[in-house]
């Protein structure tokens, strides 16, 4: 996959991670940890588990991630929408 394409992927889950998000440990903010993701944010298919996981554990850095202007402008896309809820990820507003 091109760099590009795991750009959007990151910024789409962390962007879907930042509602609601609550901090219980500290978390080191990776977006490359939501490489897993890709697919589902680029082709709209079901997330792995790996991807859910990874998105759950960086829910707390998405509006972080959604700051980056390489990943703000995917933080709408309706395969983010759709992986956060398949993910049970609330949807975020930064």
């Amino acid at each position: 996959m091109k760099a590009s394409n795991i750009g959007v992927f990151i910024v789409l889950v962390l962007v879907l991670g930042c509602h609601n998000a609550q901090v219980s440990v500290a978390v080191t903010c990776n977006i490359l940890a939501l490489a897993p993701c890709l697919d589902a944010i680029n082709n709209g298919t079901t997330p792995s588990d790996s991807c859910c996981s990874n998105l759950k554990e960086q829910q707390s850095c998405l509006c972080q991630f959604a700051k980056d202007p390489n990943y703000s402008k995917y933080i709408t896309s309706p395969n983010a929408i759709k992986l956060a809820k398949a993910c049970g990820v609330p949807v975020p507003e930064c």
